[in-house]
């Protein structure tokens, strides 16, 4: 697997089940300002039905190779030559593609290193502890719950925005499914980056495969698939909502809550950093925050220390703050502009798209104030900083609080504290000085993928 030079830059294969794959007409990979760095091969819709069956053949990877294998495969994408790419060679293309800071790509980095290294640790981590692994478990011979697959072949439709959304379908590979990546064509650098890395380390060409498509051919790979995750947003939620098959991950909605009883004075950096950290580009970025009593002062001095950060291109070791081409950005500005109607701009009130002269432009922090705890506002996640900032009461209990994938409560409210635990709506909840964006191997994201990914199954009798 090599990635071949050309002269508008890379060129990506697709990594096929007998290898890698090039097609005659391949799609242009640019980066922020619009200049072509590397050529995508788009597999047909044929291809991935051949793919798929294929992967449906394959037998899992032997349980007893599986730790030294992610081990070599986590050295090999924190460190080595994949593809041809030296790691900070592939670092920098993902940053020009997906506009995320340099810096915030490197973290990113050897986070998806450690994630791959404890990939199966993690994955296990979701095993019920009245459950074994297998039939060769002599717990087995008198009666025992054995954790079982729901299927054999796993799909995940990813996005783009920041490169540790592929850590999640590492577990699956290691709970013996076979894996097909149908990456985003705006960057596709970090799957093609981890499926070479894995199968460097001894994982076959047909147990796990790269499938770059268009949006047409990306329905081929969900499909045909047992089990699959699909990144987008509330479209996409609503589109698959009926299917048992099929995980959303739409938008974050990741909130703060802090009552009365707590000085937010005490907590503004890890409130500032839940909002603009990573660029403020992932889904368990702050886009609100809660506050009893009166929001001005806070929303105030969030702005304050928003209002500090550079306009950069991502490349720059300093910057801090997405980048997209120029056209999106006034795009995204546009409708910021519609949705903020009514709210009080602290800052990003006269436009949050700062133009970097070459095609592109800064995303710039946005803090609005909206008078209501249920404004339809806070509803609104955009890619990069941008926060709402509205009054809460305990007379508003839970319910502007649903529908978040983290909510940290700044709170020594006990009672307040198990409401949130028991909403069903919220998915992880964080107690004190936690910052929104804190993730570690073997704590689920949006429950354990092993949920949706095995059963237990009653199995009595020695082999």
């Amino acid at each position: 697997m090599t990635a071949t030079r050309t002269a508008g830059g890379v060129y990506l294969d697709a990594l096929g089940p007998r290898g890698a794959y090039r097609t005659r007409v391949p799609s242009a990979v640019t980066d922020v300002a619009g200049a072509e760095v590397a050529r995508l091969s788009l597999v047909p819709p044929v291809y991935v039905t051949r793919a798929m069956a294929a992967l449906r053949r394959a037998e899992p990877i032997p349980a007893a190779a599986l730790d030294g294998l992610l081990a070599a495969a986590g050295d090999a994408f924190a460190s080595g030559t994949i593809g041809g790419l030296g790691v900070r060679e592939y670092e920098h293309l993902v940053s020009r593609t997906s506009g995320t800071p340099v810096t915030v790509v490197r973290a990113s980095t050897r986070e998806t290193a450690r994630f791959v290294r404890q990939a199966r640790s993690s994955a296990e981590r979701g095993r019920p502890q009245g459950a074994v692994t297998g039939l060769r478990d002599p717990a087995v011979g008198e009666g025992r719950a054995v954790w079982a697959r729901r299927g054999d072949v796993f799909a995940v439709n990813a996005s783009g925005n920041h490169p540790g959304v592929h850590r999640l379908w590492l577990e699956a590979l290691a709970l013996g499914y076979r894996v097909a990546v149908r990456p985003s064509r705006r960057e596709p650098f970090t799957p093609y980056r981890l499926v070479g890395a894995l199968r460097q380390a001894g994982v076959r060409d047909d147990q796990l495969v790269l499938l770059p498509t268009d949006h047409q051919a990306a329905d081929t790979v969900v499909r045909g698939a047992d089990r699959a995750v699909v990144y987008g947003g509330d479209d996409v939620v609503a589109r698959y909502a009926h299917d048992s098959r099929v995980l959303p991950q739409g938008p974050g909605r990741t909130k703060i809550l802090i009552t009365s009883d707590t000085d937010w004075r005490d907590h503004l950096d890890v409130i500032v950093g839940s909002i603009g950290d990573e660029g403020g580009t992932a889904c368990v970025n702050a886009t609100a925050v809660l506050v009893e009593g009166d929001p001005a002062p806070l929303a105030e001095a969030i702005a304050a220390r928003l209002s500090a950060l550079p306009s950069l291109p991502p490349q720059d070791e300093r910057a801090v703050l997405p980048v997209c081409p120029l056209e999106r950005a006034n795009a995204i500005a546009s409708h910021l502009g519609r949705v903020a109607a009514g709210a009080r701009a602290w800052l990003g009130g006269d436009g949050i798209a700062a133009d970097l002269g070459d095609g592109s432009a800064v995303l710039r922090p946005a803090v609005h104030q909206v008078g209501r705890a249920d404004a339809v506002q806070l509803r609104t996640e955009l890619p990069f900083p941008c926060v709402w900032v509205a009054p809460w009461s305990r007379a508003d209990g839970v319910a502007p609080l649903r529908d978040t994938l983290v909510l940290s409560a700044l709170t020594r409210d006990g009672a307040l504290l198990d409401a949130l635990l028991a909403e069903p709506t919220i998915t992880n909840l964080y107690i004190g000085d936690h910052p929104t964006y804190w993730m570690a191997p073997g704590v689920p994201h949006d429950s354990y993928l092993s949920d949706f990914l095995m059963r237990s199954k009653a199995v009595i009798g020695a082999l």
